[in-house]
């Protein structure tokens, strides 16, 4: 993985800000005691804001912090770190990541001396295109992304209770937005993170969805009794307004999708339909649709062809 350092340089040689120079602003936002989350723009990746479009967070323990996804580059992963110090003197002991999505696990270089846990799904799936994501979101976000590099998890998140820093956590693996996305609850304060599994005020990611099964889960996160919600994208939350939100905006796309499908309509076309009007103030919505289409409508497509004849 040595190619990226050339590949980083060569992209940061045409930026004003090296990754190491990229001010991220990192503020920690306390959510519940000693749970804190910090907030992404929802916006696209562009090189103004170095791929922070994630939320991410800590808890704070009796003699420990634990982190929840560690950002798009090492230099978010590194700024990430130096406001946790900024909150708290005790020591990082345990990262978890939510799925295997750039914006979510590249600062992992940034916690190179600690445990980082993620699903089975996770780390076969950062094994198997990792490198790939990687190139992606240097062509996106650029100079921030510099010294950037693929640092897998190094254990398999075991879903149940565990005990951390003197910290009771739940861990809950899940699918849907991805084959392996994983979820932690915090016990004391019933602060829920969610990953991905949960957008809000932001339109979906969808390049690794299956949404009957993302459909299920958020069902069972309805479920949980959680007071406070961090999705993977948008303003934190105290009730189900976000797992409302992300179902209804799957609901309506599969709708969408297998009705276009049976009437045989191309691509452009579909891209072309009119989107209910409950969802044009989701940001980044006509990006993010588009996106849907390319990644999904195939599979549409093809549950309407005849059975194939022996």
């Amino acid at each position: 993985m040595l190619r990226w350092a050339g590949a980083a340089l060569i992209v940061a040689g045409a930026m004003t800000a090296r990754g190491d120079d990229f001010a991220y602003q990192l503020k920690p936002t306390a959510v519940a005691d000693g749970v804190y989350a910090l907030i992404g723009k929802t916006e696209n990746f562009t090189r103004d804001n170095g791929g922070n479009i994630v939320n991410t967070g800590f808890i704070v323990g009796q003699d420990g912090v634990i982190v929840i996804d560690s950002g798009p580059s090492k230099a978010y992963g590194t700024q990430q770190r130096a406001a946790i110090a900024g909150v708290t003197p005790q020591k990082v002991t345990q990262v978890y990541l939510t799925h295997a999505h750039p914006d979510h696990f590249l600062g992992n270089q940034a916690y190179a001396d600690v445990p980082i846990a993620a699903t089975v799904a996770t780390n076969a799936a950062l094994r198997q295109s990792g490198d790939a994501l990687l190139d992606n979101l240097y062509r996106l976000v650029g100079g921030a992304m510099s010294g950037t590099q693929v640092q897998f998890g190094s254990a398999d998140a075991a879903p149940g209770s565990v005990r951390i820093a003197g910290r009771a956590l739940r861990l809950i693996p899940a699918a849907g937005h991805t084959a392996g996305d994983l979820m932690v609850f915090d016990e004391a304060t019933k602060t829920l993170f969610t990953g991905d599994l949960v957008f809000f005020q932001r339109a979906l990611t969808t390049p690794n969805a299956d949404i009957p099964r993302w459909l299920a889960t958020l069902d069972a996160i309805d479920k949980l009794d959680f007071k406070v919600m961090v999705p993977g994208h948008g303003p934190v939350l105290r009730d189900h307004a976000g797992v409302m939100q992300t179902r209804d905006y799957l609901q309506w796309l599969s709708g969408a999708l297998k009705d276009a499908a049976n009437r045989g309509l191309d691509m452009p076309e579909v891209m072309r339909l009119p989107i209910p009007e409950r969802f044009r103030t989701l940001a980044v919505l006509q990006t993010e649709y588009s996106r849907s289409i390319a990644h999904l409508y195939p599979a549409y497509e093809l549950e309407t062809l005849p059975a194939a004849r022996p």
